[in-house]
């Protein structure tokens, strides 16, 4: 097995963080500059990553999703992008915002869980609400939201369960 097979098996979605327990800048930086090198369609990269640390922005972040162990965690990573900026499909109009910005959401998740940090990618917050507390453009789109920090003594998390290979693949 591959070390990456390794990280993309072992990963999970975890809901409880150590809010005594920040984690230092230079972690914090290599996560970030995994999602800077995912790939985009034509390579526009359509996003911005915002690390939302401070005590101030947390207290007006943390409100968009009501989850006590939500507000535990030191660290809030939000992933937008803007619609224009991102590639469009000539033959039918098709705009590739919501595919780039999960593949750097998926580089920015797995980068964190090499560095033993947890993540839980959340997509229903109030997107008014964090667009109005993050003071965002209105070309900025908000496309998902996680916590970041150490897992805490008392976290959550749920079985990894996923349809067997065969289900998902087929080879022609």
């Amino acid at each position: 097995m591959t070390a990456l097979h390794e990280l993309v098996e072992s990963r999970k979605s975890v809901r409880g963080y150590d809010a005594s327990r920040p984690v230092p800048p230079e972690i914090l930086a290599r996560v970030l500059d995994a999602g800077r090198l995912a790939p985009s369609a034509k390579n526009l990269q359509p996003w911005k990553f915002l690390l939302v640390s401070s005590p101030g922005m947390l207290a007006k972040v943390r409100p968009c999703y009501e989850r006590d162990w939500f507000h535990e965690a030191p660290h809030i990573l939000v992933v937008t992008g803007d619609r224009s900026e991102a590639w469009v499909r000539p033959s039918d109009g098709w705009n590739s915002l919501e595919t780039d910005l999960a593949i750097a959401m998926d580089h920015l998740i797995l980068a964190a869980h090499a560095e033993g940090l947890a993540t839980c990618w959340i997509s229903a917050f109030d997107p008014a609400m964090l667009r109005d507390a993050l003071g965002l453009g209105p070309t900025e789109e908000v496309f998902a939201i996680t916590p970041l920090g150490y897992v805490s003594a008392n976290a959550q998390t749920r079985p990894k369960t996923r349809k067997p290979l065969e289900e998902v693949a087929r080879y022609l």
